[in-house]
């Protein structure tokens, strides 16, 4: 659409016009070190994703539904798209304790606003420790001309309060449904569903900074692998906007059967392996810890 027939009232706060101020080039605000505890021994976790190991579970997620998981720590595991390119809407728990929850703000500061191999999904305060180290993907951080990226923290699950807002209309198929569901049967609710990491999808900010979706590339060989670094509740939704090549906000729900967005939703899949031989693999590794913050937030006693 060009941009003139653009309604100004739907129009970004931002301008693609650059200003020259004569800074110098920012650099990340979280940057490697050696040592430091933020990245993954990348020497041990290549030994992790190349060792030996035996499938243990294997779950299949219908189209436009959801499910929950619970992986061992230890465990490696792996999302696929056993039928072919399908976007996934991924949420983790710390299995013992639910308030401890995937935190995808922190892990885009700490990583990238996309992530990959090495990169790693950090829970939220006060806890602040990595729930899985990503091992393997096959996409490889695949990025096009557009500037978008697989595996993002930038957006968030779609759900049937914005799609109510805009459309007004009800509709169920929506990942934060399908979380909801997955989860109530292991004591959790709709409140304990948070922002996901969108696997598999596409996207990007463009020129006004705005966020954009393309079409999931993935094939029926792709998987985004991760080691569970602790006990862990994995919950999954296949979206509902399938593989994104025919998404639009306001779908009828008295016409879903002739929508075209059921055309491209397919399954995913969710495989659990277990390390032949853990003891030598995982020798160099250690559970992780909780920050040892000892403060009191500024806070006086009596």
């Amino acid at each position: 659409m060009p941009e003139s027939s653009v309604d100004d009232s739907a129009a970004s706060s931002q301008t693609p016009v650059k200003t020259t101020y004569n800074l110098s080039k920012p650099r990340a605000a979280y940057y490697p070190h050696p040592g430091s505890k933020i990245y993954a021994d990348k020497q041990l976790y290549n030994k992790i994703a190349n060792a030996p190991k035996s499938l243990v579970e294997s779950h299949l997620c219908q189209p436009r539904s959801g499910i929950a998981v619970k992986i061992p720590a230890k465990s490696v595991f792996r999302l696929t798209t056993p039928e072919g390119p399908q976007v996934c809407d991924l949420n983790i728990w710390n299995l013992h304790n639910p308030r401890e929850r995937f935190w995808a703000a922190r892990s885009r500061q700490l990583h990238s606003a996309h992530v990959s191999t090495f990169d790693r999904l950090w829970s939220n305060l006060p806890y602040l420790r990595p729930l899985v180290t990503i091992t393997a993907d096959t996409l490889s951080a695949r990025h096009d001309e557009w500037g978008g990226r697989v595996h993002d923290t930038l957006g968030t699950r779609c759900d049937p309060y914005v799609d109510k807002l805009i459309s007004g209309e009800d509709n169920d198929f929506h990942c934060h449904s399908n979380l909801t569901r997955a989860v109530l049967p292991h004591g959790l609710t709709e409140f304990d569903v948070h922002d996901v990491l969108n696997v598999f999808q596409v996207t990007g900010l463009n020129e006004y900074d705005q966020y954009f979706m393309e079409a999931c590339p993935a094939s029926k060989s792709d998987y985004f692998e991760m080691f569970a670094e602790q006990d862990l509740l994995v919950a999954i939704s296949a979206c509902p906007g399938g593989d994104l090549s025919q998404w639009g906000w306001g779908e009828d729900s008295e016409n879903l059967d002739d929508s075209k967005m059921l055309d491209c939703c397919r399954p995913l899949g969710i495989e659990i392996y277990k390390l032949d031989d853990e003891e030598d693999v995982l020798k160099e590794w250690k559970a992780p810890e909780f920050v040892n913050y000892r403060g009191n937030h500024g806070l006086k006693g009596p």
